[in-house]
């Protein structure tokens, strides 16, 4: 505990040091957020600055090894570090595919030379990545998968078509399942590739969503050339590596029940509708509403550090990350249909000054999509149901 203690004093001393202040406080806006990658676009200076920092420090990945440019903590001094970041609130250095997804599949099942090459640029935000996992066939069914990679030698074509490929339209490179045997049953013969977003044949096309607007894309391989050092994990058995990535994707996407770093709900309400007497919110059934939701987010909270902790020990359940997903998505729509009941008619403005262009409304449609990304939440109750709960006739 003492070491503990003293390693806080030494974080509190640095993030003082170091953090900006134009980069305390809840964001703006979701666009805010920092992506890194060699086309990134940041708020202000400082947002750059303060990924720079933090990579340099490794503390974008504080618990990847310091040889592939991680801050090589501990589990429990990666948990002080996270404190710190909350104590002053803190926003998210550098939001990234890279560290949330690909990173830990590498970790697993990269070469040598993949990990030093691909992870220090990771961790410093020198590199955006998309994920090319869906196609129009393919989506619950994943391992339906057609994107074809045809075998020439030292490096093989690639021909076929993902769908629903988050930020294709602004990525560096794709983590990608390609079916390299099509005469093998569809769980095997495929490989998991990586490959530039600018190598040639590579195409995207976004997809507008209800919203209005969407990370989503289309994208399309045409003749595109993918070298075989760029294969992870053996051949033909992608879906190995396809598997233990979903599990980061899915704990990546219940993460966001958990709302730290944004303005708390109370208040916001509380601003929209006004307080009584003893400065509570002046709306007791809503009051209730947000109070629960506090406790409710509190609870998952605590719940993803205990997931954190057994997937550290090598001890979590393989389906536990189907439940932090699916209970995360809910929690997160509950939020946003609060914010909406809060924001009364304002909250329904699509465009004005008031409603920030819509961000309410916007953000909340956003949310609908929370229960069929990473896998619906039909399908994460039936894994919950047969590989948790073990129900009979799962």
């Amino acid at each position: 505990m003492a070491d503990l203690e003293a390693f806080r004093d030494e974080v509190r001393a640095w993030l003082d040091e170091n953090c900006p202040p134009e980069v305390r406080g809840p964001l703006d806006n979701e666009e805010d957020r920092v992506w890194g990658g060699r086309n990134a676009t940041y708020k202000t200076p400082a947002h750059k600055l303060w990924m720079e920092r933090m990579g340099a420090r490794g503390w974008t990945a504080p618990e990847w090894p310091k040889e592939y440019g991680g801050g090589g903590l501990s589990r429990e001094e990666a948990k002080v570090l996270h404190s710190e970041l909350r104590r002053i609130d803190a926003q998210m250095a550098l939001s990234s595919f890279g560290i949330w997804m690909l990173g830990p599949a590498l970790l697993q099942f990269g070469t040598e030379e993949q990990k030093k090459r691909f992870l220090p640029e990771i961790v410093r935000g020198e590199i955006r990545w998309c994920q090319g996992y869906s196609e129009p066939g393919a989506g619950s069914d994943l391992a339906n998968v057609q994107t074809k990679a045809e075998d020439k030698g030292d490096h093989w074509i690639v021909n076929g078509q993902k769908i629903w490929t988050s930020y294709a339209d602004k990525a560096d490179w794709i983590f990608c399942l390609v079916r390299t045997d099509p005469e093998a049953p569809k769980h095997l013969g495929i490989s998991f590739v990586l490959f530039d977003m600018a190598t040639k044949g590579v195409t995207t096309k976004p997809i507008t969503l209800i919203s209005g607007k969407s990370p989503f894309c289309e994208t399309f391989f045409d003749d595109v050339r993918v070298e075989k050092e760029n294969l992870v994990g053996t051949l033909n058995r992608g879906w190995d590596v396809a598997k233990a990535l979903l599990a980061h994707e899915r704990t990546m996407i219940g993460a966001i029940g958990d709302a730290g770093g944004g303005r708390p709900l109370g208040q916001v309400a509380t601003d929209s509708i006004g307080s009584d007497e003893e400065g509570r919110l002046d709306d007791l059934m809503l009051r209730a509403k947000v109070a629960e939701l506090e406790v409710d987010a509190a609870a998952f909270r605590l719940a993803m550090e205990r997931a954190g902790d057994q997937m550290k020990a090598r001890q979590a359940h393989p389906a536990i990350a189907s439940m932090l997903k699916y209970y995360g998505s809910e929690l997160n729509k509950r939020r946003h249909e609060l914010l909406m009941a809060a924001g009364g008619a304002e909250a329904l403005e699509w465009e004005g000054e008031r409603s920030r262009e819509g961000t309410t409304a916007r953000d909340w449609l956003r949310t609908k999509a929370n229960s069929i990304e990473g896998g619906t939440s039909e399908v994460q109750l039936n894994i919950i149901a047969k590989h948790l709960l073990q129900l009979p006739g799962a």
